[in-house]
């Protein structure tokens, strides 16, 4: 596999290289060269697949033999240990529920397959792998169990203080081993700056081994194509077609996922970005000007991404195309306010207990409203990573799975840190 800077067509480095730099010192984003197309063949007899089948054909197929097909097939088979079920709540509507795996996130796929790739290629053992990550609350939570005690590493989080849930931040900080948090007086947009900062630092870059966890890096994007194939299979098993994903988009690289798996040959009708105020791309779809804005905090605290990362990538996707874009995405933002009305509506309607990203993403399923379509709106989070967000009403009906129980007996630890390089680089290099 080839990937070349969406700042520069003309750069080619491995997927090995683009691995463990994440991105290019150019400052751009890695994109494969040339972008698979899956078989026809596969795509009609898709519902014949397993996940982990469906998981192994999509990544073969941008991988290619840099990871051997059967050890692929391992990896595979050790990161993706979950279901992603698809549940129906009405004749044309369904949610995708991505939160079984260990950290009740979405982020789960993306991190634990990354770890275990990360591990595979790694051929520099006597240098330690040091792994930056910014988090808004999901993406933290996921790579720290995805890379704990995983030899050779040692991951260092930051997140904004005051800006996650509690469970979330418990998820962060109990960790220990070779896992550390940064509590940054700040965002989750000077968290990210802060991240790239150091990426671009050479006097960092030649004393440490620097790599990152987000979703800037193309091993964590590749594995959330799995579910979009997935969920379309799922759905053909009952008889749907016209589908349309409704993505609750903070940094856009969950849905920046699903139009790479449509690019490869995923039939979707039409994609649906779904976002809180922090409303940079519904704006940009909507008057065509992109100008980021410092971000807001909000009750779906994970999308709170004023300037998100992975539109580059989607811009490059369709050649800088708006109407091209318009054509395939449709964009809608809304308030807390309407959240917490939609967490009501989904229990009152369908029984069913959303967390507020999920409930954003219900919200923009209703706004498409394309009545000839089986709409699929993604859930990313377990509801109880929330708790404090719902009514009391609701709080005893949501089940706190044993894992979550079990962080409250444990040593939260995190070291505080201004919104500062200088000391984000001092704490690098001295420990």
């Amino acid at each position: 596999m080839k990937l070349y800077s969406t700042n520069n067509k003309n750069l080619s480095v491995t997927f090995k290289e683009a691995v463990f730099t994440s991105f290019p010192s150019d400052k751009g984003l890695y994109m494969p060269l040339k972008i698979p197309k899956l078989s026809e063949n596969f795509i009609q007899n898709i519902t014949q697949y397993s996940f982990d089948e469906i998981a192994l054909e999509i990544a073969h197929a941008f991988i290619g033999e840099d990871i051997p097909y059967n050890d692929l097939e391992k990896i595979i088979k050790d990161a993706i240990n979950f279901d992603a079920p698809l549940v129906s709540l009405d004749e044309n509507l369904a949610v995708l529920e991505l939160f079984h795996g260990p950290s009740l996130a979405f982020k789960d796929f993306g991190a634990r397959f990354m770890s275990r790739v990360m591990a595979y290629l790694s051929d520099n053992k006597d240098k330690t792998l040091d792994i930056l990550v910014a988090t808004s609350g999901d993406t933290g939570g996921a790579v720290a169990l995805g890379f704990l005690g995983v030899p050779g590493t040692r991951v260092t989080i930051l997140y904004p203080k005051g800006k996650v849930s509690e469970i979330q931040k418990l998820q962060l900080t109990t960790n220990g081993q070779n896992i550390r948090a940064l509590e940054v007086n700040g965002t989750f947009d000077d968290c990210q700056s802060l991240v790239k900062m150091a990426f671009n630092d050479p006097e960092l870059n030649a004393k440490l081994r620097l790599t990152s966890a987000n979703s800037i890096n193309i091993s964590r994007l590749l594995p959330q194509t799995f579910y979009y194939l997935y969920a379309y299979a799922q759905a053909l098993k009952i008889n749907k077609k016209n589908i349309v994903f409704v993505v609750p988009s903070g940094n856009f690289g969950n849905i920046g996922a699903g139009l790479l798996t449509y690019k490869a040959g995923l039939p979707v009708k039409h994609f649906v970005a779904a976002t809180n105020v922090n409303d940079t791309v519904p704006v940009y779809l909507q008057k065509g000007i992109y100008e980021p804005k410092p971000s807001v905090q909000t009750l779906s605290n994970a999308m709170d991404v004023g300037n998100p990362s992975n539109w580059v990538r989607i811009s490059d996707l369709f050649n800088e195309n708006l109407d091209a874009l318009r054509n395939l995405i449709s964009a809608y933002s809304f308030t807390d306010s309407e959240t917490i009305q939609s967490i009501n509506e989904l229990y009152k309607n369908y029984n069913y207990i959303a967390c507020p990203h999920t409930a954003v993403a219900y919200l923009a399923a209703k706004k498409y409203n394309h009545p000839e379509d089986f709409t699929i709106f993604l859930s990313t989070a377990h509801p109880c990573k929330f708790i404090d967000v719902y009514p009391d009403n609701f709080k005893n009906k949501i089940t706190i799975p044993d894992q979550i129980q079990q962080l409250e007996n444990k040593k939260s630890s995190a070291t505080s840190l201004e919104n500062n390089f200088s000391n984000l680089k001092a704490f690098l290099i001295s420990e």
